[in-house]
């Protein structure tokens, strides 16, 4: 996954070819997995929560112990595994998250449960770890960007589009229904991968450097900076969402403000992996701004449902990206270190999802749902000041992809 890997992909592609599409769209299917399994869960809870016998507020643990064992495991695995084939490794995480769905699925038992969730959660470690970087490398140089987003595609449609048809299934059918449709999509995905997805090389026992060196690296931690606090502030509404609408007498209408978030968030995709390659910083800017301008308009309006819907296309549009262009820039910033890098910052990620529930939880109580507009904006702030300062390494003004 590093840039500048010292050791020559087995499948090179040429500085002129094409992408690689049926490779990347097996990427953005893993990227669909990896998220689409981390939070179905959520419109799950009522019938879990009966047929293990636990409360909801326990059931929904299940979300919490995912993130919590991306983020413990994320760094040392991805240390461990960093001499493996980057295919053989992508196999084992997809067989990781197979195993998780299944026993989540025919499991009675809480505590059996929990251990699948926490399984689930470092497969997630290490396939967030390598999605990334494994996307750039199937790309000529020019095209990394627009590979980058192919394979992000996966996190929007799976939080706009899976999580209400899981939500759908579960509700048609039962719960365990959806998390075995879970498994069968990955049995799918791994023969896809086994057949279209180019294998590379991972880093020699002479290229491992402790992972925490690349805190050294100038611009990573800029991007790790941006990446917490952004996905936190991020987390602290998207978690709180319905609660939010339901406040504003818009609670019937949250799975459709999802969806405007959803098809936003793909347009956004799609603009970042067009301009990627030279805009970078501009591009990330403009998300912060956009995410702080949706937070706005929540914060001043939200009794007005079409301001509402308007705010929810600016969020989109301004976060579906996000992925990208950080997972971008801490490649970029990596260099040699790279792998690190987007170890630390899956860790960093998952940190914040798992953080954003708890504080928003505690706005909650505390303010109500009014305060969460209002703490994005405090939280964006110092993004955008880092952003903006970052201006030689991190989000540099003139980005290098050699």
């Amino acid at each position: 996954m590093s840039l500048r890997n010292t050791e020559r992909p087995v499948h090179s592609p040429t500085d002129n070819g094409p992408l690689p599409l049926s490779a990347l769209l097996a990427l953005a299917t893993a990227v669909f997995i990896t998220s689409l399994t981390e939070t179905l869960p959520a419109g799950l809870l009522p019938a879990m929560s009966g047929d293990l016998h636990v409360s909801e507020s326990a059931t929904g643990q299940l979300v919490t112990i995912y993130a919590i064992a991306t983020a413990l495991t994320a760094i040392p695995l991805t240390a461990a595994t960093a001499g493996w084939r980057r295919k053989r490794l992508l196999l084992t995480a997809m067989a990781g998250f197979a195993a998780a769905n299944t026993v989540t699925a025919v499991s009675a038992n809480y505590p059996v449960t929990m251990a699948a969730r926490f399984v689930a959660g470092v497969a997630a470690g290490l396939a967030w770890a390598l999605l990334a970087g494994y996307a750039r490398r199937l790309a000529p140089a020019h095209l990394q960007g627009r590979a980058m987003a192919i394979a992000m595609a996966g996190i929007p449609i799976a939080l706009s589009l899976g999580v209400p048809a899981g939500t759908f299934l579960g509700k048609a059918l039962n719960w365990q229904t959806a998390f075995l449709s879970m498994t069968a999509l990955t049995v799918v995905l791994i023969a896809w991968i086994v057949a279209a997805v180019p294998d590379h090389p991972g880093q020699g026992r002479h290229d491992r450097t402790p992972i925490l060196a690349a805190l050294r690296v100038p611009g990573v931690t800029p991007v790790l900076f941006v990446t917490l606090v952004f996905v936190l502030a991020h987390t602290i509404l998207y978690a709180y969402i319905a609660t939010f609408l339901d406040r504003h007498g818009m609670g019937s209408s949250t799975d459709l403000v999802l969806l405007v978030f959803g098809i936003a968030s793909m347009v956004s995709i799609w603009v970042v992996g067009a301009h990627i390659h030279r805009r970078l910083r501009t591009l990330t800017i403009a998300a912060t701004l956009l995410v702080a301008a949706a937070a706005a308009v929540l914060a001043g309006f939200a009794g007005s449902p079409a301001l509402v819907y308007g705010a929810a296309a600016l969020w989109g549009l301004g976060w579906g990206g996000v992925p990208t262009l950080l997972q971008t820039a801490a490649g970029d910033a990596g260099g040699d270190q790279a792998d690190a890098a987007q170890a630390m910052l899956v860790t960093l990620w998952n940190v914040a999802m798992a953080g954003g529930g708890i504080i928003g939880g505690i706005l909650l109580d505390r303010f109500g749902p009014a305060s969460f507009p209002w703490s994005l904006l405090a939280l964006l702030a110092p993004v955008l000041l880092v952003v903006a300062a970052a201006r030689t390494h991190g989000f540099p003004v003139k980005r290098s992809t050699a």
